[in-house]
């Protein structure tokens, strides 16, 4: 049995193919990374220096945000927006911000502080030992 292609099946393939490439543009990209690429537990993520007080650095390679809200006082959030799924590229003004959709997280805690995502950004864990952040 043969299948003869209907251009609504043309159309409709083309359009899932390209649905599914845009929606994986979700998990690349974006923010600075100063890291190798080591995703084990206890693995260097960054300096204390890296991460500028009252803002932080998102490593988008591994998926985390690192913020000092204030001096000596490091957090760690995971770096996916809880809208879609989208990586979080800068942190700006006090919050941690998607490009996607506009969410912002707060530097403190995550908690959101503009949507449309709905949660918070889990916590990470991190330890700081001298001047190494590393992860927990």
């Amino acid at each position: 049995m043969t299948h003869r292609s209907t251009r609504r099946t043309v159309i409709l393939a083309t359009g899932a193919s390209a649905l599914l490439a845009g929606c994986s543009q979700y998990g690349s990209g974006g923010g600075s990374s100063s890291a190798s690429p080591d995703t084990s537990g206890g693995g260097e993520l960054a300096t204390t220096s890296d991460i500028p007080v009252g803002g932080g650095t998102v490593f988008a390679d591994r998926k985390i945000v690192v913020t000092q809200p204030a001096k000596g006082d490091f957090k760690a959030f995971s770096a996916v927006c809880t809208h879609l799924g989208c990586i979080v590229n800068k942190v700006a003004d006090g919050t941690i911000d998607c490009p996607c959709h506009g969410s912002k997280f707060a530097i403190e805690d995550g908690a959101v502080k503009a949507g449309p995502a709905p949660r918070p950004l889990p916590a990470e864990k991190i330890t700081v030992q001298g001047n190494s952040i590393r992860l927990a």
